[in-house]
Formats: C-alpha cells, sequence, structure tokens
C-alpha cells in the first residue's frame, strides 16, 4: 500500500452515526471496532474505538474519545474535497449539507473554480472545490 494521507475524525459518543453518514455520502465499506471488541466493559463498551470508511478516493478514520476524554468537536478539522468530477463534487457538498450548516455556498470564486464550505451535522466542516478549466484549483 503506498503511502497516503487518511484524515482521522474523533466524536463525542456519535461516531458509529457520523461514520454511518459518510458512508451513505461516499458509499464505500465501513469497519467498526467497539471499546467492547477489545475487551471494555461497561457504558463506554459500545463506544467506538476505531473505525475505517474506505470508499474509493475517500479514505476516513473515526473514534469516539476515549473514556474520560471530551472534545470540542470541529474546531480543529477541516477536510477538503477536490477535483474535476462536478457531479460527484455536488452530491457530496448536497448530502453532507442536509442538516449541517452552509457556510459557503458553492459558487464560482475569484480563483476561477467552484467552491463552498460546509459544517456537516456533525460539526466536521468541509471545503469542496470543483476545478474548473485550466485552473490548478
Amino acid at each position: 500500500m503506498p503511502n497516503q494521507l487518511n484524515p482521522y475524525l474523533h466524536f463525542n459518543g456519535n461516531a458509529r452515526d457520523a461514520m454511518t453518514f459518510y458512508q451513505s455520502v461516499f458509499g464505500g465499506d465501513l469497519d467498526v471496532m467497539t471499546f467492547g471488541d477489545q475487551g471494555m466493559d461497561g457504558p463506554d463498551a459500545d463506544k467506538v474505538m476505531h473505525s475505517y470508511l474506505g470508499a474509493g478516493v475517500v479514505q476516513l478514520m473515526g473514534s469516539d474519545a476515549p473514556p474520560g476524554e471530551t472534545l470540542q468537536a470541529g474546531d480543529t478539522v477541516r477536510l477538503s474535497l477536490s477535483g474535476d468530477g462536478d457531479d460527484e463534487l455536488r452530491a457530496w457538498f448536497a448530502a453532507l449539507s442536509e442538516g449541517g450548516e452552509v457556510h459557503v455556498p458553492l459558487e464560482k470564486q475569484v480563483w476561477g473554480d467552484e467552491f463552498g464550505q460546509v459544517a456537516d451535522r456533525f460539526g466536521v466542516v468541509w471545503l469542496v472545490n470543483i476545478a474548473q478549466g485550466d485552473s490548478a484549483g
């Protein structure tokens, strides 16, 4: 396997819902391992220790915060989706917008590409850039 960047998202108890949502947007296969799968008992046993979504060019990992840790969601992570596959990118932007908040509508920008920014319903901010012609996007 070649070296690659895999964004790793952390959630406060809703990692399974978030990763299942991302699978509904991007497709692919989702593997989920809980803390209970690794021998932990108690109220955190059903929380996600590690998950991996492999959907072509989209590769996401995610987990719930470990027991005793609290996270401030959305403040430190931005995920960028870019390319020239405008139909797919538009569909992803629309799906991620459902139940979320559009910060920048998907529209032509001064650099020539179409760009939009949305915080999805889990607080994760997504940047979507659709390259236009000769633009480096």
